[in-house]
Order: C-alpha cells, then structure tokens, then sequence
C-alpha cells in the first residue's frame, strides 16, 4: 500500500515501504505546511524550473541524499543551485519518453505544455513498488496525448492542476481525468494565489456532470491519504 501526501499547490510525496518520492517541493506558506513535513525522502522530481515547484528541492537533496529527477537543462541548472551531480538520475536527467529506475520506482517522464526557463515543462507517471501508478501532471493545459498515456499506463491517481489562469481549470481536468482513465484524482495548483481558483468545488462538480468512474479525492495541506 503507498500513501499520497499533499504539501499545498503542486507538492506531493508518494511512500511505500522503501521508497519515498517528493515531487515539486514548493512548500507556500499560505499552505502552512514546511519543508519539515517532507521527513526521509528517496526520490526529488521537478517538473519545470519555475520556483514555485523547484522549491527545497536543493535542500532535499542535499539533506537527504535523495536522487534529484529532472529533464536535461533543468537539471544541469538544479547542479549548478548546488545539487551535486552525483545525486542527479543518469549524471544529466532524462527526457521525454523516457523511464529511469531508482529504489524500485519506475519514472516516465511525459510533456507538459507550459513555460520554462531551461529545458522543458514535464510531468511524470510514477509506478511505485507496490504497482501503485500516479501521474502528476505538472503544469499544464489539457493536451490530447494524454488519452495515449492512458492506454499505456493502468492509472490509479491523476494529480491535475485545477486553478486556471497557468494552467487548465476545472472543466479542461475532469475531461483530462476521461482521456487518462485514471480511477482518482486529486486537485492541485490551487488556492497559492489570489488568482487561482480558491477550491476544488467546481472540478467536482465537472466530474460529475461527466459522469466519469473517477473518484475526486480532495485533500487538505498536509493531509495523507492511502492508496492500494
């Protein structure tokens, strides 16, 4: 069985019995949650380099000795903020289409369309130990290939940005959870700030309206829910 817990907008760990996976460790204070929440970490991902998911994931590294994920650019950036390179999955990162291995964790890392300073948005499907599948979407739009990810990979838990204005609302993820197929979501991106959607009231309700087999899963800063 693995757990998901939610740290506020983009920021999760996913743990099983010898694997702990952070993604996007941007603790907002709005959130009230801090990087001490994040505990032994195995595993750092980012998804872009905007500093809203980059986040600790420095410290983290440097911390915990956790492998840093990240796509070729974004990473070389991450080394040259002090992650040392011998922390860094494959010396350089991965890319797109790609699937590294660490601890008995499978990452693939898909695309996102959004901006970013050095190589390029990201998202990725986690497969941890225990065959739990997750995808974090990172930042993004709804984009039609996720229906190709859906065919490829049994999704269990999709963490979709719901908050609009950087990256789709609502109605764009409850239709994005019908191209996955995943059987749960949980909304991220989020209530940071003032100019994202302030709940997740309306992506419930979209699912619904979609009469989708997808459990909403809505969780609260800090809050861990099991998964298997």
């Amino acid at each position: 069985m693995s757990d998901i817990t939610w740290f506020g907008h983009s920021a999760f760990k996913i743990s099983a019995p010898g694997a702990q996976v952070i993604i996007d460790p941007f603790f907002a204070p709005s959130a009230g949650v801090t990087a001490d929440a994040a505990g032994d970490v195995d595993i750092v991902l980012v998804t872009h380099d905007h500093a809203d998911h980059v986040g600790d994931a420095v410290s983290l590294c440097r911390r915990t000795g956790a492998v840093l994920g990240a796509i070729v650019g974004t990473a070389g950036k991450l080394a040259e903020a002090g992650v040392p390179q011998e922390q860094i999955i494959n010396g350089i990162g991965f890319n797109m289409g790609g699937t590294v291995a660490h601890k008995g964790v499978d990452i693939t890392m898909t695309q996102a369309y959004h901006s970013s300073d050095s190589g390029s948005p990201t998202g990725y499907i986690v497969r941890m130990p225990d065959g739990l599948t997750v995808y974090h979407a990172g930042d993004t739009c709804i984009f039609s290939g996720m229906e190709l990810w859906g065919q490829l990979y049994d999704i269990d838990v999709a963490l979709l940005p719901v908050g609009g204005v950087f990256t789709m609302d609502a109605r764009q993820a409850a239709l994005a959870c019908k191209l996955l197929g995943c059987k749960a979501a949980i909304p991220m991106h989020w209530g940071t700030f003032p100019v994202l959607a302030q709940n997740a009231a309306c992506f419930k309700v979209e699912l619904e309206r979609m009469k989708l087999a997808c459990r909403c899963v809505e969780m609260a800063p800090g809050e861990t829910v099991s998964f298997g």
